[in-house]
């Protein structure tokens, strides 16, 4: 049986993780987290990361796929247009984040992704990623 290809989108500021701050983020790097996902060998993953909103929503609309786990990080609050590309996009996805966005900052409360995702997982840091995985074990 063929694995399921799940594509991994993770937003600006993401690759320095390791060096933002850790109460919020973690102490981990997005390498690391990668490494993670990849021992959760139940999918074949494609990861991508990018500071540039025009990139994410190319790899959006570009990469075949059968579910999406995506970090928008800054952009969760700011893009309509990675909303607009997540919802033409017909498949599982997941909104993912390493801290709980939801109780953080008032700008934060805005959130352009969440009502184009099927799945929210946040404030569990790097383990957010393997909660995402672990759901689309489940609908996939």
């Amino acid at each position: 049986m063929d694995k399921k290809k799940i594509l991994v989108i993770n937003g600006p500021n993401l690759n320095m993780l390791g060096q933002r701050d850790k109460n919020h983020y973690g102490t981990v790097t997005l390498g690391e987290i990668c490494e993670m996902m990849r021992k959760e060998d139940y999918f074949d993953y494609v990861f991508f990361q990018s500071n540039h909103e025009g990139d994410i929503i190319d790899k959006i609309q570009h990469t075949s796929c059968d579910a999406i786990i995506i970090n928008p990080g800054a952009y969760t609050h700011t893009s309509v247009a990675i909303h607009d590309a997540l919802e033409i996009k017909k498949c599982e996805k997941v909104e993912v984040h390493l801290s709980d966005v939801d109780n953080r900052d008032d700008f934060r409360k805005i959130n352009f992704v969440r009502d184009v995702c099927t799945h929210t997982v946040s404030g569990l840091k790097e383990y957010s990623y393997i909660e995402a995985i672990k759901y689309l074990k489940k609908v996939l």
